[in-house]
């Protein structure tokens, strides 16, 4: 679950909550209490004028009535397998469906990232409209995918089997009619968004040629509606606590690389942590020894820190490597006659940037007028997304999420249920593309 912020001018739908306090307050309290209908902003106005263009309204009934191919998208994709560092046979078929719709310059790029272009009726900026191929489930996994009325049953179906059709949907919909947007929509299936990963694919993509061209950028990723505008930034490390072990009763009395574990352990668990900026810390996974009776030879644990900005997550990294530092000198200290060697080795698993795209930005604005004027509430969230990556250098992104109603993400059982209504999340994103882009 992304932790959430409610944005006060993100649609016009109530939190629940609201709604049914409402409904239990007498009728001339109702009365009384209906705010007068907000007068547009220009760039609210701009967007529901934009939803009336009859190439965006001839888009609009045909997401809906052809919400049965989109949904055939993301199933057949997601039967496809995609573990980590194995989205080759996905990325293949991506790349051969964004063929067929009729998008030019397909290439998969060195790290496997599936790249197409959409060029506009006239110059204008960079758009980059983004899924992710890659799920978090090992090679092997039963990836069928099954049916049960509106839902749909599999690993990986809502994350982000969903974000690649929707990219499908929109896509094919701005080509069918000839949308005459302008500037340049790049559409992308990119490896490597999962924790494994790191977010290989968006690195390569904004470390190479295209970066300096892309002046926003969108992921599709999740289920409902939302605008992730926050990456939450993580530094995760894998450390060892090293030593000549021995005999529990017969070596006895030299460092333990346990307990210089334990130590360390203790002392993360007593790291004070903001609240604003959030920063939190976790110490996921421990392991070593081979007998009760034996001093082990090795300690080994995995940490992870976050936090939603840069300077944050470095002042906590700073802290836990003093901590990890001070339990060998600690546990060497505890045996002072002691010869035997106490190491430790830190070894980085993964970094993802922190960043923010200003809730004023003409990106998360626009947005939130597609919402408004879709009558969705979407609230602003933070998360850790592809969106990390430009957001951390500064470039306009946000992560939107793909419509529908999904649970269990990252679980056997993951579903998407695509209810009645389903179809409204590619038009929100269509709608939001557009807006960003401009429609003559």
């Amino acid at each position: 679950m992304r932790p959430t912020r409610f944005a006060s001018n993100a649609g016009g739908m109530l939190p629940a909550l609201c709604v049914s306090l409402l409904a239990a307050a007498p009728a001339p309290l109702l009365a009384q209490a209906k705010p007068a209908a907000a007068k547009p902003t220009p760039l609210e106005a701009s967007v529901d004028r934009l939803a009336k263009h009859p190439a965006v309204t001839a888009s609009f009934a045909a997401l809906q009535t052809e919400n049965a191919w989109t949904l055939d998208q993301q199933a057949s994709i997601c039967q496809i397998p995609a573990p980590p560092f194995k989205e080759q046979a996905r990325a293949a078929e991506y790349a051969k469906r964004f063929r067929e719709l009729g998008v030019q310059n397909v290439r998969i790029d060195k790290e496997g990232n599936v790249i197409g272009e959409v060029r506009g009726a006239r110059p204008g900026p960079t758009l980059m409209l983004a899924g992710h191929l890659d799920t978090v489930f090992p090679e092997g996994t039963d990836v069928r995918v099954k049916r049960e009325g509106t839902k749909l049953i599999a690993p990986g179906i809502g994350d982000d089997c969903r974000g690649l059709a929707v990219v499908l949907a929109v896509t094919k919909q701005v080509i069918t009619q000839k949308i005459p947007f302008s500037g340049r929509l790049l559409v992308v299936g990119n490896v490597g968004e999962e924790g494994p990963g790191n977010l290989r694919g968006m690195r390569a993509i904004f470390a190479g040629p295209l970066r300096d061209s892309i002046n926003m950028f969108i992921s599709i990723d999740g289920t409902g509606f939302g605008v992730t505008n926050g990456g939450v930034g993580s530094n995760r490390y894998r450390v060892h606590y090293k030593g000549p072990g021995g005999h529990s009763y017969g070596a006895f009395g030299m460092p333990n690389p346990m307990h210089a574990m334990g130590r360390a352990i203790a002392k993360i668990a007593d790291l004070e942590a903001s609240t604003t900026p959030k920063v939190t810390f976790n110490v996921g996974i421990v392991s070593g020894g081979t007998s009760v009776n034996s001093i082990p030879f090795e300690a080994i644990m995995e940490i992870d820190l976050r936090s939603e900005t840069a300077a944050a997550l470095a002042e906590i990294d700073a802290r836990l490597q003093k901590a990890l530092r001070e339990a060998v000198v600690e546990e060497k200290a505890r045996w002072p006659q002691s010869k035997a060697a106490l190491t430790l080795q830190i070894d980085t698993m993964g970094l993802r940037p922190a960043g923010t795209t200003p809730d004023t930005s003409f990106i998360v604005r626009a947005s939130l007028a597609a919402a408004r004027t879709m009558n969705v509430y979407a609230p602003l969230t933070i998360s850790s997304t592809d969106a990390n990556v430009p957001m951390n250098l500064r470039i306009p992104a946000v992560t939107l999420d793909g419509g529908g109603v999904g649970r269990g993400a990252h679980s056997l059982d993951e579903s998407y249920d695509d209810r009645n209504d389903g179809y409204k999340g590619p038009q929100w994103v269509l709608l939001a593309v557009l807006g960003m882009l401009g429609v003559k």
